[in-house]
């Protein structure tokens, strides 16, 4: 966690944030490390580390004269160098001074020696911990910022958590007591629909995925509410909770399709952690997160290709595909939410391999109805978290691709333009601004790359916490 501490500049494991290795002069170095430390900048090192036998200190040269977003992506990144040589040497705590222009620095190196520090190691006989638990620093940073940022710290760590279990300890059920958990931890309210409730409700959709399963579906309604909001219609965040994905009877086909499947529900996780961290950090705004969930296995009475389903609103679905069964349970979720009569809704979803081909792992595919505006607002978040949106076109012509000679509309739109006729299914239940979020690329990753450690990335989190933030 993030503390403020007063700080012992000859003592601590120590990181400077600077613009100019001048400024060093005033840290009472020996002459040959001053030397050393010219030396390195003349290589155009980055971030320059001292050993000074029982500490560490990390100089990290900052460019002020980029824009905001990119310093800042920067700063996260050179903190998880760092993050690696303090556990390497079983460090407990790092202090932390910013020489530089702009407090939002040491939130943001704060933050990425954090996310960095992640761990999932739960079902390791011997469990090697990182030892770094606290980063001190002392500066005009106010309280209620730091205590945010470990909020949505917290909140990313409980997405990540959620999405790195694997099916057999993770089912429907368990994920909507884990969210009861959180709705304890955080303040915010949560009821949960059983299978029974869920039947009540026809929703179709849900019903139709779970018939494969021996599991229970769950739908899951988490609500935090403030005295006074600022918007009098509350704000609705709608995540994908498929807990394992086989395809169902339309069995992935191709060779370790399956592998990381438990993945599939990362979006249900992303709004869990938005909901999470906006309680927290008891944000002025009203906010509600959906969660349908269930596995798709092609047991039972699996749902098969060319069934017609009825969905919670009575649309009827030429299912032709049972591994586009996302859109499917979404459905039923954006329906359901025109009871809230949302200002906004937005949905996450590992929705569509085209999605994840189109621009990989590097970012977030966005599109729909909202305006250009608001979508701006959502892309500037994606920005200033560098969890960055990739706006694809929403056009009209795409809707007869979803058109079916038996029913209302097929589940899947054909080879082309797969991730925007996935969003444009989903468009077809909704009466309100709406934005469709495809985070197959950045939801889980096989590598680490930086911050973001191997397997789940949280991400979404920040992303969503940032965006109802500065509204």
């Amino acid at each position: 966690m993030i503390k403020k501490s007063t700080i012992n500049i000859n003592k601590d494991n120590l990181v400077i944030l600077t613009t100019s290795i001048e400024k060093m002069k005033e840290y009472g170095f020996k002459k040959e490390q001053h030397s050393f430390i010219l030396s390195e900048s003349k290589l155009d090192k980055k971030t320059i580390q001292l050993n000074c036998l029982n500490r560490y200190v990390f100089i990290v040269l900052v460019d002020n004269k980029i824009e905001d977003y990119k310093r800042k992506e920067q700063l996260r990144r050179a903190a998880c160098n760092v993050n690696s040589t303090l556990n390497s040497h079983h460090f407990k705590s790092v202090s932390v001074i910013a020489e530089t222009l702009h407090d939002e620095d040491l939130l943001a190196f704060s933050e990425g020696l954090l996310l960095s520090n992640y761990q999932f190691i739960n079902y390791k006989s011997k469990q090697e911990k990182n030892s770094l638990s606290t980063v001190i620093i002392d500066n005009n940073i106010s309280k209620s910022k730091i205590d945010e940022l470990n909020g949505i710290i917290e909140a990313v760590y409980e997405s990540r958590n959620l999405v790195n279990e694997p099916a057999n300890k993770l089912n429907a059920v368990d994920l909507a007591n884990h969210f009861k958990k959180m709705a304890n931890k955080a303040g915010f309210s949560i009821q949960i629909f059983n299978k029974q409730k869920i039947t009540e409700l026809k929703m179709g959709g849900l019903l139709a995925v779970n018939k494969g399963s021996v599991d229970p579906p769950t739908f899951s309604i988490m609500e935090y509410k403030p005295k006074n909001p600022k918007n009098k219609k509350p704000y609705v965040i709608v995540g994908k909770g498929i807990t394992y994905d086989t395809g169902g009877l339309s069995l992935k086909p191709t060779p370790g399709s399956m592998d990381l499947m438990k993945c599939d529900m990362a979006g249900s996780a992303a709004v869990a952690g938005a909901i999470y961290a906006v309680a927290k950090a008891k944000l002025n705004v009203h906010l509600i997160a959906l969660v349908p969930a269930t596995d798709n296995r092609p047991g039972f009475n699996a749902f098969a290709p060319g069934d017609i389903i009825t969905m919670y609103d009575g649309t009827t679905i030429e299912m032709l595909n049972s591994d586009a069964e996302g859109r499917m349970i979404l459905g039923d979720a954006l329906a359901y939410a025109k009871k809230f009569k949302p200002e906004l809704l937005i949905d996450l979803a590992t929705l569509t391999g085209a999605a994840a081909n189109a621009i990989g792992p590097q970012g977030i595919v966005s599109m729909g109805t909202a305006d250009e505006p608001i979508h701006q607002k959502l892309k500037d978040s994606g920005k200033s978290t560098y969890e960055r949106l990739a706006e694809f076109p929403f056009w009209d012509e795409y809707d007869e691709l979803l058109k079916s000679d038996i029913a209302d509309m097929k589940n899947i739109g054909g080879p082309v333009a797969g991730a925007i006729t996935a969003g444009k299914f989903l468009a077809k239940f909704t009466d309100y601004p709406y934005i469709h979020l495809d985070i197959a690329g950045p939801a889980f990753i096989t590598s680490a790359n930086y911050y973001q450690t191997k397997g789940a990335t949280g991400v979404g989190v920040r992303l969503l916490f940032d965006f109802f933030k500065n509204l």
